[in-house]
Order: structure tokens, then C-alpha cells, then sequence
């Protein structure tokens, strides 16, 4: 008899686990301030249907967080881009009624947030860059250098990146967003970044490769990266990732953002197995099969943001 109710406790404890679990995670997101997740260099809210944060926005939202995908030029300076995602910052309050936003930014998503963070520290609760162009970027004064201002290159590279960002405009219905490629390849430039930076100094590590200040005019600020270029066989980017990455010879980086560059503020890790678009889960979830799902990741950082009340 002891050992039927022993065996039906069992089953019934079985039965209930997945409810538990779905219990458990029950706003595990739920963050006090509504997340905008703002897209980088050559990015979109959505295109064609399909997410820059790929599957992030869901995941988010199903346990219980307020999400809202900027969208931004995707070629322009930090500033222009910046000005552009306060006005649907502002946008955000007015239909949610809060006070407050979390930004989370990828990388030029991590400069544009940091200056709305900058200009209007009151309507920012934090700010998370995730594979941010915090200190500039290797690849950016590579192509700077073999193009400089006023010479046919710097003409003939403005002209492709252009195109392909009209392309990218116009597919993800942004196309009244002006583009401006050789202003973003300034902005990006170690140069650009330090005089962005002298701006807008809060969360900026003070040492090369050390963490800024946690809190700055009442915004907390946090970042994380990856450490890796080639990381999944079957994405089709983590060859032109790898090819990136021998720009940076020995220095560890995403394979276009140095991982000293990506620091900003209270670091969570830099060392994920992770490349520059692995940290968006692209291409199309196709990541390294040895490291956590970049999905957990933003899960993980709503969690955090939870816990500390914002």
C-alpha cells in the first residue's frame, strides 16, 4: 500500500513539474520600466519579418516585460541616431504611461543609447551595450584609413554602404530615415568614439580594459560581449566573422568590437563564445552549440534589471 501511494506521489509530482516551471518563470522579465532594444550599424527593428534581435522581443514578453524595438537609421552619427530614438523614447512613455525606460543597445545601438541616457538622464533607468562601440572599433579605423576624407575610395564606399542601407530602409519600411554612411564611419572610429565619449562619459571605463562607473545621473549601466569569430559551421556569417576578426590580430574581440572596447559600466562577461551577430542570435539562431542561447542572455539581463528595481 505504502509503496502504490509512494509510486502515485511520484506520478502526480511528474505531472505537475512543467505547471511549476511555467509558475516559476511566471514574470521571470518583468522589469519595472519598459526594455527598447535598439538595433546597430545596419540594422532594422524587423525585416522582411524577420526580428534583428531574432526571437528576443517573444522571449521577453512571454514572461511578463514591456518590449519595444527602436528603429533608428541604420547608417548614420551616434548623435543623429540618438535624437531619433529619444523622440520614440518619448513615444514609449506617452503610450505606456511610465516614467522610465531600460535601453539595451547592440553595437551603434550602445552609443545612440548612451546618448539619450546622456541628454535626458530622467527618462533613462540603464542602459545595456551589448558588443557596444564603446571605445570605437579596429575594423572602423581600418576602412577609414584606406578610405580618408575627400579621396574617391571614401566616395565609392559611402555609395555601397548607402545603397545597401536604402535597401535595408526600404524592406524594413524606415525609408523616411535619413542615411548618412560616412557619418556613422566617423562616429565608429576610435577617434569618433573618444570625442563621443568626452560627451557623454557615463558608464566609460577610466582604465583601458576595467569597468566604469555602475551608476551615472541616476542610470545604471551594464555591458557584455562576445570573445569569439567563427563559432557555427552552418551560419553564413561566421566566415566574413572570422575574416573580421584577423583585424584585431591577438586582441579578443566579437570579430568587429574589441572586447576592451565593449566594456561600459558593471561588466557581466566578456568572454562569451559568441560573435558580433551571434550576440543578436543570428543568423537565425544558428550559435555556437557550446555556449548559453544569446536568447537566455537578454532573459537573464531583464531578470537582473528586475532585481534592481528598475
Amino acid at each position: 500500500m505504502k509503496r502504490l501511494l509512494s509510486r502515485s506521489a511520484f506520478a502526480l509530482v511528474l505531472l505537475l513539474l512543467p505547471f511549476a516551471s511555467a509558475l516559476a518563470s511566471a514574470g521571470y522579465t518583468q522589469t519595472r520600466y519598459p526594455i527598447v532594444l535598439v538595433h546597430g550599424l545596419f540594422g532594422f527593428g524587423q525585416l522582411l519579418g524577420v526580428d534583428y534581435f531574432y526571437q528576443v522581443p517573444a522571449a521577453l514578453k512571454a514572461d511578463g516585460a514591456q518590449v519595444f524595438v527602436a528603429e533608428v537609421s541604420a547608417t548614420d552619427s551616434n548623435e543623429a541616431r540618438g535624437e531619433q530614438l529619444l523622440q520614440q523614447v518619448r513615444q514609449i512613455l506617452a503610450i505606456t504611461g511610465a516614467q522610465k525606460v531600460n535601453l539595451i543597445g547592440h553595437s551603434q545601438g550602445a552609443p545612440t543609447a548612451r546618448y539619450v541616457a546622456g541628454v535626458r538622464p530622467d527618462l533613462v533607468a540603464s542602459v545595456t551595450t551589448v558588443g557596444g562601440v564603446n571605445k570605437g572599433s579596429t575594423v572602423a579605423d581600418i576602412v577609414r584609413g584606406v578610405a580618408p576624407p575627400g579621396t574617391v575610395s571614401e566616395a565609392v564606399a559611402s555609395a555601397i554602404a548607402g545603397a545597401l542601407a536604402k535597401v535595408i530602409a526600404f524592406f524594413s519600411g524606415t525609408s523616411d530615415l535619413p542615411q548618412q554612411p560616412i557619418a556613422a564611419l566617423n562616429s565608429l572610429t576610435t577617434a569618433g568614439s573618444l570625442a563621443f565619449n568626452a560627451k557623454f562619459p557615463g558608464g566609460v571605463p577610466a582604465s583601458a580594459c576595467g569597468e566604469g562607473d555602475y551608476q551615472a545621473n541616476g542610470v545604471r549601466y551594464y555591458s557584455w560581449t562576445g570573445a569569439a569569430t567563427t563559432t557555427n559551421i552552418l551560419d553564413p556569417l561566421t566566415i566574413p566573422m572570422g575574416v573580421l576578426g584577423l583585424a584585431f590580430g591577438s586582441t579578443p574581440s566579437d570579430g568587429l568590437v574589441g572586447v576592451c572596447s565593449a566594456h561600459l559600466g558593471q561588466v557581466i562577461r566578456d568572454n562569451y563564445q559568441m560573435n558580433h551577430v551571434n550576440e543578436i542570435n543570428q543568423s537565425f539562431g544558428l550559435v555556437s552549440l557550446f555556449e548559453v542561447s544569446p536568447v537566455t542572455l537578454y532573459r537573464q539581463q531583464a531578470n537582473r534589471l528586475k532585481n534592481a528595481g528598475l
